[in-house]
């Protein structure tokens, strides 16, 4: 009988377990596990595909995509070295950002075009140099061949893909080398937030107000790394039909996404970040919306089935040889397309974190092959004699260093904002109104469609999404089954007893204190929303679930009436909802998400102001409802 009782006591606990909101775990960090799972059909694949690379456009910045606006690139400085040339190179990514760079050329091309590979770089930069000793440890442990080029390695690559016949471009990381307006502690080591960026007007990034636009320093070099594509491609000698990218740690993240979001690469090699361990520590290689239901390994295979290399190391990238972490799926999609062999990744896991010789050679031959160099095999690196500060140096008398700053940083954030604003008000505009729709599907993290095919459980305290996992409590009147009309009460609205009408509470109902953060040291928006839904954006889904849910029935109308507090979540629910809302009436205390300055505020949706705030939304929803 005891063991019976413990037996039944066992089964309650699991139930409840199994019972328990999924969203009431602790929040996902960077160092969470991120698995791909491939799915079973391309066409499958295909419809996943459009939705991530939505999700990375939209986290990003870039969607709508900006105009192009004039390059106005410079090339001086030409300096020669045995089998290659190098050049000093900037231009502007918009007016007045600079992007700054080396431009590595072969000595004696042997064709008129050119293939070409962009080369983003990780931590360390351009001027990083491991030193007479560091070096020496390196050639000790095999990892470099050479004193010299040995110590600063990004040099080395980029002087043998010259030799090698390519034109390559080395470009600034934003703080880095001789990209300097906005400063490497900002872009890299942010860590506080600044009281004077957090305001509503003249706020720098990382604040609240440059998070619901969506500016980052990641999506800031992901346009950085767009032009510098446009770069290449503009120089005469450059063939465009045989473009290729390579980087190693952030460089490998800048690498990735460049595949997924640039049509132009015909093969990539991201080294050093690709796993489904740890996604990319800095603040240069995160943004609000863009790893949450994904990862790394996934966003990789975005780039399939164009040739795509990477090494495994002593690091997070070990994972990928385990079964079910990583390059067994991708090899996996790859099949999808009959192209298997398109995706290595060899096992150099006696090596840290490294873009080393060896890992170097690995590429080499990959681009010899798959840009149809014609080179004899193995391609080997030479030594190659390292520039001199003056040498390095971009900017000088004839080319001076162009202003940077706090202000700076203010002026160009306004930039940002009234191009982006301009785009989104053409979309307005232009009457059609899917890709607005998308936009705020995307940053929600749900579309009405997809919740209309998820499965319900209900009972008089809950409505359980069962496909999701989550869990609303609510107050579920007697005849709400034979009720024509369903009404739903949100907040302290004060008509909440009559026929047909329920009450849910949204998740975590509370809007006092602030919302959860993830357990890291620095205040960024995206170490948290970069992998988790805000609060704001799990109620809507809330609502969502109850709308599909009464929706799925027999009755006519379902309206919404939201007390103060919680008309935007049901102004946002309406919009996404579309024609199955009738009617919403809320107590309108006239809020905007442009009123937020603490990204931890319950009420915090990253990308919410710049399409086009609550306004919008109003507006929509007031033109439907003429219509109808």
């Amino acid at each position: 009988m005891k063991t019976l009782i413990v037996f039944i006591s066992l089964l309650l606990s699991i139930n409840a377990l199994l019972a328990q909101d999924i969203r009431d775990s602790s929040p996902k960090d960077l160092n969470g596990f991120f698995p791909f799972d491939p799915p079973s059909t391309l066409k499958e694949w295909e419809t996943r595909k459009e939705k991530l690379v939505l999700r990375m456009q939209v986290a990003t910045g870039l969607y709508p995509m900006p105009i192009k606006t004039p390059l106005n690139a410079a090339i001086h400085g030409k300096i020669k070295r045995p089998g290659s040339t190098v050049e000093k190179v900037y231009f502007e990514s918009v007016p007045g950002f600079y992007v700054t760079g080396l431009l590595f050329r072969p000595e004696n091309p042997n064709q008129e075009k050119l293939p070409a590979v962009l080369n983003p770089h990780g931590h360390g930069g351009r001027f990083q140099d491991y030193g007479e000793k560091g070096v020496l440890n390196q050639i000790v442990i095999g990892a470099e061949r050479f004193r010299e080029s040995g110590r600063m390695p990004k040099m080395a690559r980029c002087a043998t893909l010259a030799r090698m016949g390519c034109v390559a471009f080395f470009y600034d990381m934003i703080g880095y080398a001789d990209n300097q307006q906005l400063s490497y502690q900002l872009a890299h080591r942010f860590a506080t937030r600044r009281p004077e960026f957090e305001k509503t007007e003249n706020w720098g990034l990382y604040s609240a107000q440059a998070e619901m636009r969506l500016l980052s320093i990641f999506g800031l070099q992901k346009w950085n790394s767009i032009r510098a594509l446009d770069f290449l491609e503009s120089l005469p000698d450059v063939d465009p039909k045989r473009i290729a990218v390579t980087g190693g740690s952030g460089g490998g993240t800048q690498t990735i996404l460049l595949g997924a979001l640039d049509d132009r690469p015909i093969a990539s090699f991201p080294n050093g970040m690709v796993s489904s361990s740890m996604q990319g520590g800095c603040t240069c290689e995160n943004a609000s919306l863009l790893r949450i239901g994904t990862g790394n390994v996934e966003m990789t295979a975005l780039f399939a089935p164009k040739p795509q290399g990477m090494t495994a190391a002593n690091d997070w990238t070990r994972e990928m040889l385990v079964k079910g972490k990583g390059f067994s799926e991708l090899k996996d999609l790859y099949s999808l397309y009959g192209k298997s062999k398109n995706v290595i990744c060899p096992d150099l896991t006696h090596f840290k974190h490294n873009y080393n010789y060896v890992s170097r050679a690995v590429m080499y031959s990959w681009f010899n092959k798959h840009m149809k160099l014609g080179l004899p095999e193995p391609v080997v690196e030479e030594d190659f004699k390292l520039l001199t500060k003056e040498e390095h140096a971009v900017w000088n008398d004839r080319h001076p260093k162009p202003v940077g700053g706090d202000n700076y940083e203010r002026d160009l954030m306004k930039q940002l904002d009234a191009r982006d604003r301009q785009l989104v008000k053409k979309l307005c505009e232009s009457g059609t109104s899917e890709e607005m729709l998308l936009a705020w599907e995307t940053i929600v993290g749900r579309s009405f469609a997809d919740s209309k095919k998820h499965k319900f459980q209900v009972t008089e305290e809950k409505l359980i999404n069962e496909t999701t996992g989550e869990e609303i409590k609510w107050i579920l009147p007697s005849n709400l089954s034979s009720s024509e009309k369903r009404i739903i009460h949100l907040g302290e609205f004060a008509e909440g007893k009559g026929s047909g009408a329920l009450r849910p509470a949204l998740f975590r109902q509370s809007r006092k204190g602030p919302t959860e953060k993830v357990a890291n040291s620095r205040e960024f928006a995206g170490y948290t929303h970069g992998y988790n839904h805000s609060r704001f954006a799990r109620q809507v889904h809330d609502l969502l679930s109850v709308i599909a849910y009464l929706d799925s029935k027999d009755e006519k109308t379902i309206e919404i009436r939201a007390g103060k507090g919680f008309e935007p979540q049901a102004i946002v629910a309406s919009y996404l909802a579309g024609n199955s809302i009738k009617k919403v009436v809320v107590e309108s205390s006239g809020f905007r998400f442009s009123e937020i300055v603490d990204y931890r505020d319950p009420r915090f949706l990253p990308g919410a102001i710049k399409y086009g705030d609550l306004g919008f939304l109003i507006q929509s929803l007031d033109q439907k409802f003429k219509q109808t």
